[in-house]
């Protein structure tokens, strides 16, 4: 590649700069873990199957 087609292209973004300013910040309320998200989505799917199950349309 040439030296005049390096100078021309734009320099590439950081990568973590977003992410840096995102955890950064503390916000108030209460925090969930993401494995207690997970388990309860889990959970609840369990549940609308077995209650397609025992009570059908």
């Amino acid at each position: 590649m040439s030296s005049k087609k390096r100078r021309r292209e734009a320099p590439m973004p950081a990568t973590m700069a977003g992410l840096l300013a995102f955890f950064g910040e503390e916000s108030k309320g209460f925090k969930i873990r993401p494995e207690v998200v997970i388990i309860f989505a889990a959970v609840v799917v369990v549940v609308i199957l077995v209650a397609a199950r025992l009570w059908p349309l």
